[in-house]
Formats: structure tokens, C-alpha cells, sequence
């Protein structure tokens, strides 16, 4: 009888026990590579290639049965004094490749920048088309490849799930017909046609006081406004949609931010995935912090940053080489990086 009674008291802890995950002991062994060879250049015209003094070997932290991705990847330590590269063995059906936020805007959706002076995404319409450039010859081959192997090709659009792109694009509970695209994409050229991009110019005359005039300066004339007076209104509330850079099949999904992240989560989990190919923009902004960020993803998924899949905004420079540098050499402290060329799918068994 005390025996039952003891079994029975055990029972949750012992029910609690068999539902942990299995794990193992990581050897985390580091050995230093000799002569190592830049990270990231592949793309030198959108990436300015990184390069520390040490450079070490790690084994691979994701080692699935049965994989059929190989992803290297790279981390920095300040403790380790260095980067620190890894394989990793992956299940593609267990991989979402996701691109935050390619905003169609300057292209031939007719989703423009507001003239003379309205703002949006790169904000300025020669940072876009650089911007369109580096989706069309990076990220657009890269989505191309790994669709069909892997379990979702996603995007990222801010607002929510509105009438017009519901037609459009699949979801996470709505999978449209040909014939709702074929409607769903006329309504939507329709409602970005009939807007009028027309914002205010620059102020002539500011107010300055003689005590703090730069505050009243920058108070008035700001490096960046996206409000009302150079986008004029209404320009937010439009259906954004997927930049046309970008070969959308019809069984990729869009996530929308408006949705929260629990929304994704839940839809991974629920489809089985485990592991995150994040791509697209800005990497200082909306790759790390909206709904589809890496600050979400990495509370539940094994992520990997798309490096030179993803381009950071550039302020007072022609060029994002050192910007997107920048930034994904910070986000290397807590995330692991690789990059187009370093993920590579096993040939497919005939």
C-alpha cells in the first residue's frame, strides 16, 4: 500500500520527466583555424566582407538525423577573443526561410515614395532601387532554391491580414484561390493607383530660439519624418505588398505584423518547424525587432541570420557595406550567422 501511495505521489514528477526533451553534452571544443578566410564576401557591392585576428572551429551545435541542409555558421565572443565557426546538420522540412519585410515601394506595384520629400523603408527612392537590386540578385535565388525543400518560404508585411491581400496571399489560416488572386491583385494595384503621392516640401523658415536653438532646430526639421506632412495621409493604411523583386508562389506565406508574434510561433510549432533561414530588411531595425525578428525567433527556434541576404539602412552614405556590416557583426554576440553560399541542400534521392 505505502508503495502504491508512493508511486502515486511520484507520478507528475515522473510524467513531468519522460515529457523533457532529449539533450546532450555539447564538447565545446575550439580549435583555431589557421589563415582564415573572410566571412560575408561574397557580395562586396552590398557588404563589406568581416574579418577578426582569430578565427576557431567549433563541432556543429544542430545535428539532425536524417539532415539534408548543411548550414555553416559563425558567432563572436569577447570571452573566446574571436569568431567561432561551426557546421550545422539541419532537416529542410523542419526549416523556414523567412524575409522580413520586402516592401514594394518604387516598383511596379505603383506603391511610391511620396514626392517631394515623403519617406519609406530605405527612405529615399535611389536607396530602394538599390535595396530591389540586392533582393532580385541575392535573396531572390536563394528563396528559389531552397522552396520545395523547405517547410515554408515566408514574408513579413506590416498591418494586418486586410481584405485586399487576403486575396492575395496565402496566410496562416487562408490559402486563396487562382481566381481570388486574380481579383485580390487588380483591387490591390487599384487602391495603391488611386492614391495621391503628394506630401508637403521642406520648411522655408524655422523658429530658433536664442537659448537652445539646435534643439528647436532638429525639433522642427527632424533627419527623419515618415508622419503626415511628406507622406501625407493615409499613405500607412495602404495594402503594402511583396516587393515584385521577389517570385512569390502561391503556397508561400505572408506573416503580418499587426498579428503579434505568438500567431507565428503557434504556426511553426505547429507545422513542425525547429529551425529559421532569416532573411531580408533592415537589418538594424525591422530583422531584429518586428513580429518576424530574430528577437522573437530566437526565444523558440534554432535561427540563423541570412547575412548577405539582408541589407541594414545607410544614412549619410551611398553605399550599406558598412552598415549592414555593423549590424550583423553586434547581432554575431547572441546570434549565429551564415551566409548564401554556406547553405547547401543534399541532392534529392531519385
Amino acid at each position: 500500500m505505502r508503495t502504491a501511495l508512493l508511486l502515486l505521489c511520484l507520478l507528475p514528477s515522473l510524467v513531468g520527466a519522460s515529457e523533457q526533451p532529449p539533450s546532450r553534452t555539447y564538447e565545446n571544443r575550439l580549435k583555431q583555424i589557421e589563415n582564415p578566410k573572410a566571412l560575408l564576401a561574397d557580395y562586396p557591392e552590398f557588404f563589406e566582407p568581416i574579418l577578426e585576428e582569430a578565427h576557431f572551429e567549433a563541432p556543429a551545435i544542430v545535428n539532425d538525423d536524417a539532415a539534408d541542409l548543411r548550414v555553416r555558421a559563425w558567432r563572436f565572443s569577447y570571452n573566446a577573443r574571436g569568431i567561432i565557426e561551426m557546421p550545422n546538420y539541419l532537416r529542410a522540412s523542419e526549416t523556414a526561410v523567412i524575409m522580413v519585410h520586402p516592401w514594394a515601394i518604387d516598383d511596379e506595384w505603383g506603391w511610391k515614395s511620396p514626392e517631394p520629400n515623403g519617406v519609406a523603408d530605405f527612405c529615399t527612392p535611389r536607396k530602394n532601387a538599390l535595396a530591389a537590386k540586392h533582393t532580385k540578385q541575392v535573396i531572390d535565388p536563394f528563396l528559389k532554391r531552397l522552396r520545395g525543400r523547405a517547410a515554408f518560404v515566408m514574408y513579413s508585411l506590416p498591418g494586418p491580414a486586410d481584405a485586399v491581400r487576403a486575396k492575395v496571399y496565402r496566410s496562416f489560416t487562408k490559402t486563396p484561390t487562382a481566381e481570388e488572386r486574380t481579383s485580390g491583385t487588380q483591387e490591390l494595384r487599384k487602391a495603391l493607383a488611386a492614391y495621391d503621392y503628394k506630401g508637403q516640401p521642406l520648411p522655408e523658415a524655422l523658429r530658433l530660439s536664442q537659448d537652445k536653438p539646435v534643439i528647436d532646430y532638429f525639433r522642427q526639421f527632424p533627419g527623419l519624418d515618415a508622419g503626415t506632412h511628406y507622406n501625407g495621409s493615409g499613405f500607412w493604411a495602404l495594402p503594402i505588398p511583396v516587393s515584385t523583386s521577389v517570385s512569390v508562389d502561391p503556397h508561400d506565406v505572408v506573416i503580418y505584423d499587426a498579428e503579434g508574434y505568438p500567431p507565428l510561433r503557434d504556426f511553426l510549432k505547429k507545422n513542425g518547424v525547429r529551425h529559421v533561414l532569416l532573411t531580408g530588411y533592415a537589418t538594424d531595425m525591422c530583422y531584429c525587432r518586428t513580429t518576424a525578428g530574430y528577437e522573437n525567433l530566437s526565444k523558440d527556434f534554432n535561427v540563423f541570420l541570412v547575412a548577405d541576404a539582408s541589407l541594414a539602412t545607410f544614412p549619410s552614405n551611398k553605399s550599406p557595406r558598412m552598415a549592414v556590416n555593423a549590424a550583423i557583426s553586434f547581432a554575431a554576440l547572441n546570434q549565429l550567422i551564415t551566409q548564401v553560399s554556406w547553405v547547401e541542400l543534399a541532392p534529392e534521392k531519385k
